[in-house]
């Protein structure tokens, strides 16, 4: 066995979970710098093609979230799980599987954006100039959906070994080269020529082109851990199924966060209008600690599949709690934070009285909560790597049902105060299954592992 994966199964988790996030948080911060810049280039373009780049990136983050998170963490589960368990054999047909399964759901993404996009951005809103925009700019990014797929399945394999190191590195490297060469396309500098709002998504898929290169390049070249064959090898459905099964599991879990946000939206909007703007500057909170706890979720689902893999599930369960210890104490420093003191935060986006005094009253009443959103969230990753998704499913569903029934309750009876305390009571609820789902999984009569793993 590579000394990397006997990294996952004997190093101490906390000093490994550590060691290994902070590479992912150099790649949330890439990220995000990367959409906020293109989206200050475009909007030097003009209200139309802002409109139309607004249009796609809500569809083009549910396609991120779905590739790299969702059916990326499924990949990443595998390749850990069947490295634990020291079978080369089984490492090749899953590095193979999701490769050929990757190909499927992004020639299917490209085909329902352009069928479907022209229908979805009208629903949207978009309408003249910002629609044509939208269909340009999708168009262009879209069609590369095949590299955007590859890219975020071949980072997860890389994941799935225990490196976090050559992912961030392509990652943060390719925004060095995004951030300039994105404005040269879209305003035509020096010899590039003036693409506009085209630019933008014609060096967003280059980006994702070279890095699926890059990344490919590094698997097959024999670097890494994985070394896989040149050729497909005889296939079974079991790795199919297994990283569909889990990632159909995760995708449900993805969408969790953004139902339950568009649905607070929608019952304070019909209470009082003037109050979304507030929530949703409050709630950007919320969608910042995502990054933060895949930081040190990602590393724990290497880690936890690695150690199921290997029989060893009181270890993979020692690796959930010190990962979800470490969670909750990140996002509750922040939370506290935010309740006692709101009004900095939703200053960042706005100084009108109404929105100050909406966002700060749901950060005082959900704020206190975000050690429960740690802790569950990285609970969820340590569960996805171990392969045990279904409770962690009930947990993001119950999550949903508690904001749209006891919300709409609370709120009919003690206004917005008693819809964000339903809130905070969901978050409790999603942590609380996803503590039981560890418990049970990790209690369950270990198979004999394949080499002896000493506990940590």
């Amino acid at each position: 066995m590579d000394a990397r994966t006997r990294l996952l199964l004997e190093a101490p988790p906390g000093r490994t979970i550590l060691r290994l996030a902070w590479p992912n948080v150099l790649v949330m911060a890439a990220q995000a710098a990367v959409g906020l810049i293109e989206t200050y280039f475009v909007a030097k373009l003009g209200a139309d093609a802002l409109a139309g780049m607004s249009l796609v990136f809500p569809v083009l983050m549910l396609l991120q979230m779905v590739s790299a998170g969702a059916v990326g963490g499924a990949v990443l589960s595998a390749v850990a799980r069947a490295l634990g368990a020291d079978d080369r054999r089984r490492v090749n047909q899953v590095v193979w599987t999701s490769v050929l399964l990757t190909l499927g759901l992004s020639g299917a993404t490209t085909v329902g954006v352009i069928l479907g996009g022209p229908w979805l951005y009208a629903v949207m809103g978009g309408t003249g100039g910002g629609l044509a925009a939208a269909l340009t700019y999708s168009g262009i990014v879209f069609v590369g959906a095949v590299p955007l797929w590859l890219f975020n399945t071949f980072a997860a394999m890389i994941r799935g070994t225990g490196n976090m190191l050559v992912p961030a590195l392509v990652i943060v490297g390719g925004a060095l080269v995004l951030i300039p060469l994105s404005p040269m396309l879209i305003f035509g500098v020096g010899p590039f020529p003036q693409l506009g709002v085209a630019g933008g998504a014609v060096a967003v898929l280059g980006y994702y082109v070279a890095g699926a290169v890059i990344l490919g390049w590094y698997i097959w070249s024999g670097q890494g851990v994985l070394k896989p064959s040149a050729l497909p090898p005889s296939l079974s459905v079991g790795p199919a199924l297994d990283i569909l099964r889990i990632g159909a599991a995760s995708t449900v879990n993805a969408f969790s966060t953004n139902v339950t946000v568009a649905a607070t939206l929608s019952l304070v909007s019909a209470v009082n209008p003037a109050l979304v703007a507030g929530y949703g500057a409050g709630v950007r909170l919320e969608y910042l600690l995502v990054p933060l706890v895949f930081g040190i979720g990602a590393p724990a689902a290497a880690m936890a599949g690695a150690s199921m893999g290997a029989g060893n599930l009181r270890r993979a369960g020692q690796v959930a709690w010190v990962a979800a210890g470490m969670a909750a104490l990140i996002t509750e420093a922040i939370g506290l934070g935010a309740a006692l003191a709101p009004e900095p935060w939703i200053r960042l986006f706005s100084t009108e009285p109404d929105i100050v005094a909406g966002g700060a009253a749901y950060l005082r009443a959900v704020g206190p909560a975000y050690g429960f959103f740690g802790a569950g969230f990285a609970l969820y990753f340590a569960s996805q790597g171990a392969g045990r998704i279904g409770i962690p499913l009930i947990a993001a569903i119950l999550r949903v049902a508690v904001t749209v029934g006891l919300g709409r309750l609370a709120m009919q009876a003690f206004g917005t105060g008693g819809l964000y305390l339903a809130l905070a009571s969901g978050l409790a609820l999603y942590a609380a299954t996803n503590a039981l789902a560890v418990r049970l999984w990790s209690r369950r009569a270990p198979r004999a592992a394949r080499s002896p793993v000493p506990e940590a």
